[in-house]
């Protein structure tokens, strides 16, 4: 890790000068240091209208990154150092994408137009293509909602590459634990971790011990129902043996089996929701999609 961060003095008094400087109250600026630990630094932009970044070198393709992510209009404030206002300078971000962030900088980007809101079902359009096939983006909500993930939350999520993203924006100072075991998923999981900048998201092939490790203890495990799933439970419930579940499936077989698993193990207070949904075609005519059976339990 590089020696070269911002303390906690820098930081405000940094604060206080842009506060000044845009004669706005310092609680409508949102603070990031990047310099001590990987943050979720475009999704914080795309939800906020003003970002304070503290970067140094170990960061040095992120203004490239903000012009890749669309913010080549926003406007940009770089200062150089640690001495607030000591030297700043004015742009907008299409005019600074090739700047190398070689030492400590602190930035300041603005877009009054953004809508401070987290978007809930991020519509699959938006994911990395490839031969991940995405559950759709109002069942995704729903999920979201099941999940009911806090900012500092660890969750496991087995074969779940959509869900990861958002549960990594929500927990945007926790882990998310994405469990890929094919090289396909993997590969489109690593993709979505680049485009949505999520660093709060650390990818395995399975949930044994030995991959789990060093991994922080999850709260919750989200798993798609697979041919794999008792033994998954099996080893989650090692990595913590009073997590908690939803299990996702499409297919009534594995319904029937879900339950008896639970049992097994111990896991009560059960609950399930089949989600449907209907949409309209070209033709106004209404379709149904998948509808999912979701699991939950507990072990107490």
């Amino acid at each position: 890790m590089s020696d070269n961060i911002y303390t906690n003095k820098d930081m405000l008094t940094w604060l206080g000068f842009f506060s000044d400087k845009m004669d706005v109250s310092p609680e409508k600026i949102k603070m990031l240091n990047v310099c001590a630990k990987k943050k979720n630094v475009l999704p914080t932009i795309e939800t906020h209208k003003r970002v304070m970044i503290f970067a140094n070198e170990t960061t040095p393709d992120l203004l490239f990154q903000f012009w890749e992510a669309g913010f080549g209009e926003y406007d940009i404030w770089l200062g150089d150092g640690v001495e607030a206002g000591a030297s700043v300078t004015h742009t907008r971000v299409k005019d600074v994408l090739n700047k190398k962030i070689k030492g400590m900088t602190v930035i300041f980007i603005v877009n009054e137009n953004t809508r401070e809101s987290y978007r809930v079902g991020i519509k699959n359009e938006f994911f990395s293509a490839g031969t991940v096939r995405y559950v759709g983006h109002e069942i995704r909500a729903v999920i979201m909602s099941m999940l009911a993930i806090d900012v500092q939350d660890v969750i496991c999520i087995v074969s779940g590459e959509s869900i990861v993203v958002e549960a990594a924006i929500v927990a945007s100072e926790g882990t998310i634990i994405a469990v890929e075991k094919d090289k396909g998923s993997m590969r489109a999981m690593r993709d979505n971790v680049e485009q949505f900048g999520v660093h709060n998201v650390e990818i395995v092939s399975g949930v044994d011990e030995e991959q789990l490790a060093d991994k922080p203890v999850p709260r919750l495990a989200f798993i798609v129902a697979s041919d794999t799933l008792e033994d998954d439970i099996t080893q989650l419930l090692k990595k913590n043996p009073k997590m908690q579940f939803i299990v996702y499936t499409l297919e009534l077989d594995m319904l029937c089996n879900i339950k008896h698993i639970f049992e097994k193990h111990g896991i009560k207070n059960t609950e399930t929701v089949q989600i449907s949904i209907s949409k309209t075609d070209s033709n106004s005519v209404f379709v149904a999609q998948p509808s999912p059976w979701l699991v939950s339990g507990a072990v107490e």
